[in-house]
């Protein structure tokens, strides 16, 4: 390789690590922006609002969902080719995503592309489109059972099928829009821990233990283990991905917490912090009242390794489609014990807290 080659490529790669490091140069005080109760993506002029009420109230990232109910939100040409479809149909027409990124940046924002329905296809929906066209995909229960959780309907997390769509439809987002990063939550990577008794699962776990066929325990201490390190090798992969395409492309996880993700949901992130294929974390320290909350705070800062300190930022329950919504006087102790327990910043749960509070949680 030519000289000049290799100085290009090594200030390329200082480049790109310099813009990722910006990312984090500042704490993230960060939104989740969803479609679900909430009309912040309704339209061209509702998304100039919300990025507005955004930077009046002094948050810099926003987590803007792109997957959800089985959709995506942005004309795909990955989803039409498997179902059909290209996009949501409340959102026929537009791109918000597009919208939201030239709004977002315009004020000096971030956008994250948040893939919230993740390995997830349906909500209270036992026959919708994508379990009619890939049925081998589903996951399975002990008892043979469709696998769902919470009136979700998950595919098998570990097919080889709903793995390369996910990796399909978040590189086309990275390749196609100018998002500062992607997003995965407690469904990504993630599959419920009753899950691996589909005819694929077995024969794979099979195959790695002598033709052993996996315990009849869904949460037996080995095969759990053994479930949720499938899933975390999912997430390097891609991880993986992302970089190659983009590489100051932050990836970030936003997981229950911890025992409880990997006990409920096969989501043994601390493995992800520790392996290098988490830019950020988002634990989600859901909580009603500042003891309880301050419990978690707790229990996270000794889960973090103090080197990993600086990647690691609370997710905070601040209102639900159902009408609740935390006081200002709680939000602000929220604020105050990330601090005091070493936390920079926080993402709050979510967009419409902003519309329902009289004062701004931070100030620019």
């Amino acid at each position: 390789m030519r000289r000049t080659s290799i100085i290009a490529i090594v200030i390329s790669c200082v480049f790109s690590l310099t813009s990722f490091s910006s990312l984090l140069a500042q704490p993230i005080r960060g939104v989740w922006i969803t479609n679900v109760a909430s009309d912040a993506l309704r339209s061209r002029e509702q998304i100039q609002k919300t990025v507005r009420r955004c930077k009046e109230y002094g948050f810099n990232h926003l987590f803007v969902v792109v997957w959800n109910g089985g959709y995506t939100l942005y004309p795909s040409r990955v989803q039409k080719k498997y179902i059909g479809i290209d996009q949501h149909p409340d959102f026929a027409g537009r791109d918000p995503l597009q919208e939201i990124v030239a709004e977002a940046h315009a004020q000096g924002l971030k956008v994250h592309a948040w893939f919230e329905f993740g390995f997830s296809y349906a909500h209270r929906d036992s026959n919708n489109r994508w379990l009619q066209r890939y049925p081998d995909w589903v996951g399975r229960n002990n008892k043979g059972e469709l696998l769902q959780k919470n009136g979700f309907f998950w595919w098998n997390s570990l097919h080889p099928g709903p793995q390369q769509l996910l990796l399909s439809l978040v590189t086309e987002v990275v390749r196609r829009y100018d998002v500062d990063g992607i997003q995965g939550d407690d469904r990504l990577p993630a599959m419920p821990a009753e899950g691996g008794y589909d005819a694929y699962t077995q024969q794979r776990y099979a195959a790695a233990h002598g033709g052993v066929a996996p315990p009849q325990d869904p949460r037996q201490k080995q095969w759990l283990q053994w479930k949720a390190d499938q899933l975390s090798a999912f997430g390097k992969r891609l991880y993986d991905a992302v970089k190659s395409i983009r590489s100051n492309c932050m990836v970030s996880w936003a997981p229950s917490i911890y025992p409880w993700s990997k006990e409920e949901y096969l989501q043994d992130w601390p493995a992800w912090l520790e392996g290098g294929y988490a830019d950020a974390l988002f634990p989600q320290l859901y909580r009603y009242n500042s003891s309880a909350y301050e419990t978690l705070l707790k229990q996270l800062q000794q889960q973090i390794p103090p080197t990993k300190r600086g990647r690691v930022f609370p997710g905070m329950l601040t209102s639900l489609g159902d009408g609740y919504q935390a006081s200002d006087t709680l939000m602000q102790q929220f604020i105050s014990l990330n601090r005091r327990y070493g936390f920079e910043g926080e993402v709050f749960f979510y967009y419409e807290t902003l519309n329902r509070t009289s004062i701004p949680l931070y100030k620019n």
